[in-house]
């Protein structure tokens, strides 16, 4: 049984997100270490710091090399990081040079970051198409229904008639804004790391930002002259940018919920949750479900906000955290996108007709 309700085999028929649990795999995150290894290696051959053979041979592997996985765990367990296990075991099947240059100049903390990142870049192309996807849900409804009228209510309270466009507008404008949060969030997001021990490419000198930037273009990736390993503004930025998203879907569900209500009927929706006990009822479950995602991302953006807090130039603690936290955030987030464009697809009519 799992313990995460995104990968549960019972509830994640509610709060799965296969496509980007798959980014967030095992199988994910190795593949993209051993891409930063091999192109490592490609990027030292060209600047001329180790040789194209050795560096061939690391690129091949990559396309060979399958793990220990079980290693692997007993590593992390023994390490606190799974690096210096891959690296041991993709050592023991080169040989030679190749295996001597393999991971040179860089620390565990740079193949797991950016791993991070490379995935990372893949998860937020999927998520601002899905934003998409619901702005154009809701352009549609306000195509269909924006001229009819609804009540508006200002704490719970019936005030004054509006237009159903009105209420859609509060739900299309954030997510327009989250788009452009978005744009502007990757450049500082998606950067590679590579620092070495403790952040300043102390192994290759004067050759290290240039290493850097063809290593950052080699994986499609942004490039800093200072590695970024306890600078974790981004990151966080991140979590933040996911909780907004998942409180605007979860405004949509709350409204969405109100309206629903028998007294008030405003909305009308196909397919709704049954019961049990009350077969009479449907139930708004996708948009109930939306209002808990968007509970549950507020809460976590405030624990990883607590991952800035990095001693020196490296925590264990810090880092540690944000492995707990950022992957449910994202699969919370996916999932909420997910929902919101069930529910807003389930939508018949909403309010009455001038």
């Amino acid at each position: 049984m799992a313990l995460s309700a995104f990968d549960h085999p019972i509830l994640s028929g509610l709060f799965g997100d296969p496509e980007l649990a798959g980014f967030l795999s095992k199988d994910a995150d190795i593949a993209a270490m051993v891409a930063f290894e091999a192109e490592l290696a490609e990027a030292q051959a060209d600047c001329g710091i180790v040789a194209p053979e050795a560096a061939a041979r690391i690129a091949r592997l990559a396309e060979t090399f399958v793990p220990d996985i079980e290693g692997l765990r007993q590593g992390l367990g023994r390490d606190g990081v799974v690096a210096p296990e891959l690296v041991r075991q993709m050592r023991g099947v080169l040989e030679g040079e190749a295996a001597r240059v393999l991971h040179l100049g860089a620390t565990s903390q740079d193949v797991i970051d950016t791993s991070l990142v490379i995935r990372l870049k893949s998860i937020c192309a999927i998520l601002d198409s899905r934003i998409a996807g619901i702005a154009g849900r809701l352009d549609g409804l306000s195509e269909r229904f924006g001229d009819r009228r609804v009540m508006a209510r200002t704490r719970m309270q019936d005030a004054l008639p509006i237009a159903v466009a009105d209420r859609i507008a509060d739900w299309r404008l954030p997510l327009a804004r989250h788009q452009d949060r978005l744009k502007q969030l990757l450049p500082r997001l998606l950067v590679v790391q590579y620092g070495g021990a403790v952040g300043n490419q102390e192994k290759l000198g004067a050759e290290g930002p240039r290493v850097t930037k063809v290593l950052a273009e080699k994986l499609g990736l942004g490039f800093s002259e200072k590695s970024w390993h306890n600078q974790r503004d981004a990151v966080v930025e991140l979590a933040d940018w996911l909780s907004l998203v998942c409180g605007s879907l979860g405004k949509i569900g709350q409204d969405i919920a109100l309206m629903a209500q028998n007294s008030i009927g405003e909305i009308t929706l196909a397919g709704g949750g049954g019961s049990s006990a009350m077969p009479h009822k449907s139930n708004p479950v996708a948009a109930e479900v939306l209002v808990s995602l968007a509970r549950y991302t507020a809460g976590s953006s405030g624990t990883m906000a607590q991952s800035m807090v990095h001693e020196n130039e490296r925590s264990g603690a810090a880092w540690t955290l944000e492995w707990l936290v950022l992957p449910q955030m994202i699969l919370a987030t996916g999932s909420a996108l997910l929902l919101a464009d069930r529910l807003l697809g389930s939508v018949e009519s909403m309010g009455e007709a001038s």
